[in-house]
């Protein structure tokens, strides 16, 4: 049997006000002749196929659009929320996509309760043990934020997160390949950065040793940067499917291509998709400026263009831009100040946003203090963001 991994498409994603849309459409295209040349059985794909809860009409149309291609080659695909998507729009969309043969699954349930997903294929039969992002607040009550402290909340989790994977396990079948698909951040795993920070560290870090040993493959979303992970079973996370942000700059990018077979562990192929607009950081000093946009000017890409200076420059935006008008990103660098040069450690259970804003700032403007109306913008600005995530989730 043969299965292609995807994940972490983002459709509708925007980088410094450029829609990746198309390009994203561009990999999904070429992800879809991929399918029907090697003659996948399924596509498994392990969440966050949009960047927002309430994704555009472009965003969705590239997405059905591919899962259309994949009905007509008559190839079955499993999906999963991820915490970029709304689990509720789509498991309210779930039996319209059953139409297209796509089995999608919004909110974490049990084996018995549509957790688990059965196919019959043409080589055989597949049981996809299949996990979306489980949230803190669907998993802990609300009597265990009020009454646990962080570390309780913390390990009371991870608990629950365990139970689910084990019992998502006791669906599989002797008779069957079985995988298991989640979209969650092992601890070990190698972040790009461009990952949301405060869904991929403190609880939502999960143990290597909670992942099921009996699965012939375990296909994961949510970590951008392609890798393998040290488990008792195959385990890869396929990465995501463009390079997201200028932190997975020159980054391979692809998907999983998977044989496999009851009883036996995977065979894993990282098949490298070309990125239609590949992210580049190039850094200078004003000095070197000339040459290096001269270098770079007929890069197919997007720039992130890093300039050091000893004292600001006004226009520097426009300089860089009247050469390379696809950098997309101009960073002018100063000498670190003290607070540059400090490290701090920051807890992750204790993570306190409004502050990080002050260090950040004091950080970038060498060292000057925000005024309070711009920390409480800052604050309210947060605020209605979180709410905004949580009435969305």
């Amino acid at each position: 049997m043969r299965l292609i991994h995807t994940a972490d498409w983002h459709l509708g994603r925007k980088l410094k006000g450029v829609d990746r849309t198309p390009e994203i459409e561009a990999a999904l295209t070429e992800l879809l002749y991929q399918a029907k040349q090697r003659q996948v059985d399924a596509v498994l794909v392990a969440g966050d196929l949009f960047e927002t809860a309430n994704p555009t009409t472009a965003a969705e149309r590239v997405a059905y659009q591919f899962f259309c291609g994949l009905r007509q080659a008559g190839i079955p695909a499993v999906a999963i929320a991820g915490n970029h998507d709304s689990a509720f729009r789509i498991d309210s969309i779930a039996n319209l996509l059953s139409l297209a043969g796509v089995h999608a699954l919004g909110k974490p349930r049990l084996a018995d309760k549509g957790g688990v997903v059965r196919l019959d294929t043409p080589n055989g039969k597949l049981c996809v043990g299949a996990l979306p992002f489980a949230s803190e607040k669907r998993l802990l009550r609300a009597e265990d934020l009020w009454e646990k402290d962080s570390v309780e909340q913390q390990q009371h989790y991870r608990d629950r997160v365990n139970y689910l994977l084990k019992n998502l396990a006791s669906g599989f079948r002797d008779d069957s390949a079985n995988v298991l698909m989640g979209h969650l951040c092992i601890g070990s795993a190698k972040l790009s950065k461009s990952e949301r920070e405060f869904e991929s560290t403190g609880n939502y870090s999960l143990s290597d040793g909670m992942l099921p040993t009996d699965a012939q493959y375990i296909a994961l979303g949510h970590i951008h940067k392609p890798q393998t992970i040290k488990a008792a079973a195959p385990t890869r996370y396929s990465g995501s499917l463009i390079q997201i942000d200028f932190g997975e700059s020159e980054e391979e990018k692809g998907f999983n291509l998977i044989d496999l077979e009851p009883g036996s562990p995977a065979r894993v192929e990282f098949v490298p998709i070309p990125c239609q607009k590949p992210l580049r950081e190039v850094m200078c000093t004003a000095v070197t400026l000339d040459e290096t946009l001269d270098m770079h000017r007929h890069h197919p890409g997007w720039l992130k263009v890093i300039v050091e200076l000893e004292t600001p420059t006004s226009g520097l935006a426009d300089k860089v831009r009247k050469v390379c008008s696809q950098a997309l990103h101009v960073e002018p660098r100063y000498p670190e100040t003290n607070s540059q040069t400090r490290r701090r450690t920051i807890d992750p259970n204790q993570f306190d946003p409004v502050e990080e804003f002050r260090h950040f700032y004091r950080d970038r403007k060498q060292g000057t203090v925000p005024s309070t109306a711009l920390v409480e913008a800052f604050e309210s600005l947060y605020k209605v963001a979180r709410e905004t995530q949580y009435a969305t989730d």
